[in-house]
């Protein structure tokens, strides 16, 4: 008997994602039942996908392995007892003394590792073809990390120290796992506010990081600019996705055409501005907005997860609704960072274009070609970077595909993503045509 058939016999089945509340009755019933261990089932239920994913539990791996790699979920702690990071594992069963560089794929604003699912396979065979490790973090205070107090100590106008205490709650933090996980060097795969952190961390750790490949980038261009964050909880999910999708190297017309569509939907959301800016500034959040409506919250939930991942299809869709839920209405913490990084409208008070200079490692920039996040802020910091000394800047765009690229159109961003994780890191030169 193969050890998959064996491995298959000793798991308890999980019971399937609920339907998502479409009714107040029902909405009660899912805020009543939600917690940690509904949670930590949500999360288990997107990781099982994966073949050789070992719950908690499981026997150890036999010698006859019928994959090359092994997953696992585990809370990694980190100096502070109370302080934990929880980490999805893939390991290669044979290691490679040659091997590259392990990839850590870090999460944006409120989200969690499960989002990444469907990448996760191909993540998992190119850790089983070279010999190394992938992992995938929820940020502390995020996902289900540990929730701990989330405080910045300095004033409202002091700008700078408001930003590296802020950023540093998720740094210092990234550092402690990476110490306790013993890697010496990684590459940071982070989306949005995550691309955003990684590259905070690259600059205060630049001997740890190998490359950065940043998925749709948070706070990378100066104000004004064109992203429009309102369209994440508005926009439907971007479909037409196919087997032939390529990623596309980005220039000049892309990037317009882009921004176009970006600064119309700016014009339409101009009325709402106002109480949008009110509430930034007094340090809500989204999740704090969802979670004051108390059983209303899985119902409100309920209609974003309906809309934004309807190309999921109906059992992703439930199971993807379970665990954003779960998360969501968990205590807030690293939430709370939002107003202190990002002005209203999402642009950094700090932006990292002024900052990405003084990087000597790859950078890849990608944007949905439907995308809500300004793609200014990437075409310029290529040119920064290039102008620095440092020729291995890239930017490309995935068609049918909005701010989540990696969930609209996976097929496309995984095949990028085995791409840029083998290159060189000396390799190419800067890739954006003007």
């Amino acid at each position: 008997m193969s050890e998959s058939a064996t491995l298959a016999d000793t798991i308890i089945p999980l019971p399937p994602a609920k339907e998502i509340p479409s009714t107040f009755v029902a909405s009660v019933k899912s805020w009543w039942s939600a917690g940690e261990k509904e949670s930590a089932a949500s999360e288990e239920r997107l990781l099982r996908k994966l073949p050789y994913f070992r719950p908690a539990g499981s026997p150890p791996a036999t010698p006859d392995h019928a994959h090359p790699v092994i997953a696992q979920s585990s809370r990694v702690h980190l100096d502070d007892p109370k302080q934990y990071l929880n980490t999805f594992s893939i390991t290669s069963t044979s290691p490679s003394p040659d091997a590259p560089a392990p990839a850590v794929v870090l999460h944006g604003y409120g989200a969690g590792l499960g989002f990444f699912f469907q990448n996760f396979p191909a993540l998992g065979k190119w850790a089983g073809q070279r010999g190394t490790s992938v992992y995938a973090v929820d940020w502390l205070g995020m996902g289900r990390s540990a929730r701990v107090p989330f405080q910045v100590k300095a004033k409202r106008e002091d700008i700078d120290g408001r930003v590296r205490e802020a950023e540093s709650f998720f740094i210092d933090s990234l550092e402690q796992w990476r110490n306790k996980m013993g890697l010496e060097t990684m590459t940071l795969v982070g989306h949005s506010l995550g691309g955003y952190l990684s590259i905070a961390y690259a600059l205060r750790h630049p001997t740890r990081v190998n490359k950065l490949i940043l998925l749709s980038p948070a706070g990378i261009p100066h104000d004004p600019n064109s992203t429009v964050p309102s369209r994440e909880l508005t926009d439907a999910q971007a479909t037409g996705a196919s087997e032939q999708d390529r990623p596309e190297p980005a220039n000049s017309e892309r990037v317009q055409d882009l921004k176009a569509s970006q600064q119309e939907a700016q014009r339409r959301e101009l009325r709402s501005r106002k109480l949008f800016t009110y509430l930034w500034e007094q340090g809500w959040s989204p999740f704090q907005v969802v979670r004051s409506t108390v059983f209303w919250g899985p119902m409100l939930i309920g209609k974003y997860s309906s809309r934004r991942f309807i190309g999921l299809g109906e059992e992703d869709t439930r199971a993807m609704h379970d665990y954003i839920m779960n998360i969501t209405l968990a205590k807030g913490s690293g939430e709370y960072c939002i107003s202190h990084l990002l002005a209203p409208g999402a642009h950094a008070r700090r932006p990292m274009v002024d900052r990405i200079g003084a990087l000597k490692i790859p950078v890849t920039f990608v944007y949905g070609d439907q995308d809500w996040m300004d793609p200014e802020g990437g075409k310029e910091s290529v040119e920064r970077l290039r102008q620095a000394g440092n020729g291995l800047g890239r930017m490309y765009m995935i068609p049918h595909a909005g701010h989540h690229v990696y969930l609209d159109n996976p097929k496309a961003m995984n095949d990028l993503l085995v791409k840029e994780l083998d290159r060189p890191a000396g390799s190419g030169r800067t890739s954006y045509a003007a």
